[in-house]
């Protein structure tokens, strides 16, 4: 096994100005040659993390598939920077591979907005389909082209709910809430049509707000919620799985070239073997999450999902159509 941990302590972070630079390729070491490679993997999640887990996963299979020809330094916890900054990295050639939220990158790749739309999933096992089967690969193709920045596999897995401070029974009384929400165009219009008043607010503000009410809520998964406690002053969760996260594990064309055909199967076969395991992983922590949010006294509200859904779907799919982003999301829907 051939993990390199590096600790978050012992690094600082880069300036931005070398990304594009030469000398960020020297100071992280970057490898020239396609054997005995150190591949530098960065990702902003700390070390209990499905993205630890993930990728401690991947070096080992990696190792296995590769002899030990080639190892892993995993830089956790943002030690790179931001997962935009990470992805610009990779874009550059100064890092070899990174895990980033779609979201954050659709300056660069248009395709990614098709994750920023809600109820998109029917459950959990259509996701997996999506994110395993032919879509998910030209999904993948897609951002590849738009970016040069290879997607090997998906990572992903926490269920999106709406946390509120005040209880929620049915969907009337979703109506006139204030919901912290990402400023997206899916996501505003999805709520919007089912009654809720969007407010945008910084992540670092969210608990604050909930306790002064400024918002009534907000959109998350139970191990944030968990993390960030957000149960102390927002005691009521509303089940909506509204959304089911994805994350993406993402190589550098450049490095992806350095690799001779043996080597980018062994990375292709890693990066989704690993990719199932760290998608188990965060299932399983969002559930304990879940249960150990009930356990501190959390209220857990189910709504009709189905009347949700109806109730989104013409709004969606104008904003969908705007997006010029029909093609992939009937190409979701029809996944069977």
């Amino acid at each position: 096994m051939n993990i390199n941990w590096i600790d978050p302590k012992k690094i600082r972070r880069l300036p931005r100005t070398l990304l594009k630079g030469s000398l960020l390729t020297v100071v992280l070491g970057a490898s020239t040659t396609t054997h005995a490679m150190d591949l530098r993997f960065g990702h902003g999640g700390t070390a209990e993390t499905a993205y630890q887990l993930g990728a401690e996963r991947f070096s080992e299979l990696l190792s296995e598939k590769t002899d030990g020809e080639i190892s892993v330094t995993i830089l956790g916890n943002s030690v790179m920077g931001h997962e935009t900054e990470m992805f610009e990295q990779e874009m550059a050639g100064a890092l070899d591979m990174a895990i980033v939220s779609p979201g954050l990158i659709t300056d660069f790749s248009h395709s990614a907005n098709i994750f920023s739309v809600p109820f998109l999933y029917r459950d959990v096992d259509h996701w997996q389909k999506v994110l395993d089967g032919q879509v998910g690969q030209q999904i993948a193709d897609r951002i590849s082209q738009e970016t040069g920045v290879k997607v090997l596999a998906y990572f992903g897995g926490g269920k999106r709910e709406v946390v509120s401070t005040k209880p929620v029974n049915s969907l009337a009384d979703l109506k006139g809430l204030k919901i912290r929400t990402n400023p997206t165009k899916p996501l505003i219009a999805a709520w919007q049509a089912i009654g809720v008043k969007p407010s945008v607010m910084a992540w670092k503000e969210i608990y604050t707000g909930l306790q002064l009410g400024a918002i009534d809520g907000l959109l998350n998964e139970p191990e944030w919620v968990l993390r960030m406690r957000f149960n102390e002053v927002a005691p009521h969760l509303v089940m909506t799985d509204h959304d089911i996260t994805v994350r993406l594990l993402t190589m550098s064309e450049q490095t992806w070239e350095r690799l001779n055909e043996s080597e980018q199967q062994a990375v292709t076969m890693a990066a989704r073997e690993s990719a199932a395991y760290a998608r188990k992983a965060q299932l399983k922590q969002d559930a304990e999450a879940l249960d150990t949010l009930v356990n501190q006294g959390m209220t857990l509200h189910r709504i009709d999902r189905e009347k949700m859904q109806e109730m989104v779907k013409e709004p969606l799919l104008k904003v969908v159509a705007d997006m010029e982003l029909t093609d992939l999301y009937q190409m979701i829907k029809g996944v069977n």
